[in-house]
């Protein structure tokens, strides 16, 4: 595991494939364990099921943090050699993990106060958040840039962000103009606003700012479970093949890993075949946007933030502007969708960043 996340990696230098390979049996290992656990009890009709969605984003950091705090004696997280300040957020979310296993338990037995078991696990997510400000301003910039940790540039994370929210937004209005589905009524979507106080014209504007502005900072610590573990530590180490090869290689390892809760209806309901080389493409296009922005910004919560901000904003736009018909034949997450995302790729690929010591 490298200090730095966007690498002196050259295709001189070899990629640690057994650490490779252990950190993804161990990934997929856990994963696919939980998710036949979820198909097991009912899917995702179970009243659990975003509790084990969510459980299953930290399952990346969980491993490479394990790997790398405890079995990797040359990872800058190695327990013995990383005295930063850093080492102590990496407990914490080993913690945090094991705190969101217990609520998924307990929430599994007790179905009908899973949604409670749920939000009582935000303010722990604030709880992360604060430590690492807190240690980030004890530590200093270094000690966190060292052990793969650092917090990018703010200027990525804006940019960045307004360029996703209309990425999505026009692939919304291309649905609507095409007529690929239908308007969404808020009132009939979200029934518990039919008794809202705030006024149907304000209605929406509230419903962005908390979705597409809070929503992205209050998910960051759930979201860097997938960051840290696919760009801190698997970008790092596949981007030796080069750049472009090794991020491709990244988001299809990335997309086979969601497999199973596609073929229980996770996005492609009712194309378990399609959906999984679908998922397999969204995660390709991804991955190349989101390492792009970690290439730029030497900085893996900057990947975490806009990974946090896609969910965000692709679901307000589908579940609260235009729902498409059929997700797998529309723009969003759909073969439409997906070819102009390649699109949008082939435009990041021009840039010199990707040809940088190859």
């Amino acid at each position: 595991m490298q200090a730095t996340l966007t690498a002196s990696a050259t295709t001189s230098s070899k990629v640690n494939w057994s650490q490779v390979v252990a950190f993804l049996g161990l990934t997929f290992g856990l994963t696919w364990l939980l998710d036949l656990v979820l198909y097991l009890v009912g899917g995702l009709t179970s009243p659990a099921a975003s509790l084990f969605l969510q459980f299953q984003m930290l399952l990346p950091a969980f491993s490479a943090m394990i790997l790398g705090a405890f079995f990797f004696k040359d990872s800058p997280i190695y327990h013995r050699t990383n005295r930063t300040a850093s080492r102590w957020f990496i407990y914490f979310y080993l913690f945090f993990t094991v705190c969101y296993l217990v609520a998924l338990i307990v929430g599994q037995v007790l179905p009908q106060q899973a949604a409670i078991i749920s939000s009582l696990l935000l303010p722990l997510s604030l709880v992360g958040l604060i430590l690492l400000v807190i240690l980030r301003i004890k530590g200093g910039k270094a000690g966190f840039a060292n052990t793969g940790l650092a917090g990018g540039n703010w200027k990525i994370w804006l940019g960045y962000g307004v360029l996703l929210v209309s990425y999505y937004a026009v692939q919304t209005l291309l649905n609507y103009l095409l007529k690929l589905g239908q308007v969404v009524n808020l009132k009939t979507a979200l029934p518990q606003l039919a008794a809202s106080p705030i006024p149907d014209s304000a209605l929406l504007p509230v419903l962005a700012i908390q979705t597409v502005i809070l929503g992205p900072l209050l998910g960051l610590v759930i979201s860097f479970g997938e960051e840290y573990g696919w760009r801190g530590y698997l970008q790092t180490e596949l981007i030796r093949l080069g750049r472009v090869r090794g991020i491709f290689l990244l988001g299809v390892i990335w997309g086979i890993w969601h497999w199973p809760v596609i073929w229980m209806g996770y996005n492609f309901p009712g194309q378990p075949v399609l959906g999984s080389f679908a998922m397999v493409a969204m995660c390709v296009i991804l991955a190349y946007f989101l390492g792009y922005a970690v290439l730029k910004s030497n900085g893996v919560w900057t990947a975490a933030y806009l990974h946090a901000l896609s969910n965000q904003t692709l679901s307000f736009f589908m579940l609260m502007i235009y729902m498409p018909t059929n997700l797998i034949l529309s723009f969003g997450i759909g073969l439409p969708g997906l070819a102009l995302g390649a699109l949008v790729v082939l435009l990041i690929l021009r840039d010199p960043i990707w040809k940088i010591n190859e």
